[in-house]
């Protein structure tokens, strides 16, 4: 249970930006956030997939919170 909290709480906070691996192992660049629990993860330049963000298995990088 400790580990799904964990998980969920990195889901949640994805933003643009970040660098993630999914399940399948593709390596890609968060695009843009979308409802519905999805993402937009661009993989090369101008090829983007939407990905349902449960599936992010990790963050590789983080982007700074832009201040505001």
């Amino acid at each position: 249970q400790k580990k799904v909290k964990e998980h969920q709480k990195m889901v949640e906070g994805l933003r643009r930006g970040d660098q993630v691996i999914t399940q399948g192992g593709i390596i890609g660049k968060v695009t843009k956030v979308k409802e519905n629990n999805e993402i937009e993860v661009e993989l090369a330049e101008g090829v983007k997939v939407r990905v349902v963000q449960n599936t992010v298995v990790s963050v590789v990088s983080k982007t700074e919170p832009a201040e505001g």
